[in-house]
């Protein structure tokens, strides 16, 4: 079932961009923009459009745990290469809703504490209550991206990280946690034009890290490490969905219609007054010069 605020989707995104059996991350253009027949002007109205649909689909949510019985919540991991887009996801998508439903979480270098623990430690405390919307700007999956490429950890390590992510997810689902996983797939001439913006606008430097380059001569690992994850766990009840995101106006939108179509599924109701709503009526009026 396709967004039902965006009218140009001639497939559910969710079919669209799943990855499926035999998937592979090379055959797949960064440029195109799959189960969507618009364009970029018609991609920003189907993205206003949206942006009503879910802040009102957000909300439900919200009040369906705080106010009645719902137990839902929804997770988006997103995982890219640098400068593919997350932080547009985060600011023009998941931005424009109540933020007091929303619990973002950006996972950094673990600190020494959580070293300490199992890789999945700092996850667990991080995942979204029932009623919330929780984004993982990076997530449990740099431990299996960095940490292979980067051989922070020791290959049969690595390994066992892939079935305790499945298990983890899992779990999740179980308790009532949809999760909506998004790797944003750049082009490596995209990237070194996004990264170059960067170093000839003086507003862009601050967010210009010289390990990005550093990073991208190891680019074709990066690959591999993703086409290896996306095997290893895209599950039925946790699928991967790969966004091509050259375009960034159909990145956002399509990471939108993810989270719309997620949302119808759940269908959240407003929870129904747990006290006479005429009699409080009548007590109001009273009040009322």
């Amino acid at each position: 079932m396709t967004a039902k605020s965006q009218v140009k989707w001639t497939d559910d995104a969710r079919t669209a961009l799943r990855a499926g059996e035999g998937f592979r991350l090379a055959d797949l253009d960064p440029e195109s923009t799959p189960g969507y027949a618009g364009d970029k002007k018609d991609g920003a109205v189907d993205l206003a459009a949206g942006l009503a649909q879910l802040a009102d689909l957000q909300e439900r949510l919200f009040a369906a745990s705080h106010a009645g019985p719902g137990r839902d919540a929804v997770l988006l991991v997103l995982q890219a290469m640098d400068s593919a887009g997350k932080g547009g996801i985060v600011r023009h998508v998941v931005g424009g809703v109540d933020p007091q439903g929303v619990e973002l979480a950006a996972f950094k270098a673990p600190t020494e504490e959580e070293r300490a623990h199992d890789f999945l430690w700092r996850i667990e405390q991080r995942v979204p209550r029932p009623g919330y919307i929780g984004v993982f700007d990076r997530s449990h999956y740099e431990d299996v991206l960095i940490g292979r490429v980067r051989e922070l950890a020791p290959p049969e390590e690595i390994e066992r990280r892939y079935s305790a992510i499945v298990d983890f997810e899992r779990r999740l689902v179980e308790g009532g946690t949809r999760i909506v996983k998004v790797m944003l797939h750049i082009s490596y001439d995209e990237q070194g034009g996004r990264l170059m913006e960067r170093l000839d606008r003086a507003d862009k430097h601050w967010k210009y890290n010289p390990g990005d380059v550093d990073e991208r001569a190891l680019w074709p690992a990066y690959q591999e490490a993703y086409q290896t994850v996306i095997e290893r766990t895209s599950t039925d009840v946790a699928p991967w969905h790969v966004v091509p995101a050259n375009r960034k106006w159909y990145a956002r939108l399509a990471v939108q219609a993810l989270l719309l179509e997620t949302l119808e599924d759940i269908d959240p109701r407003w929870p129904a007054a747990d006290f006479d709503v005429e009699a409080e009526k009548a007590r109001l009026r009273a009040t009322i010069r």
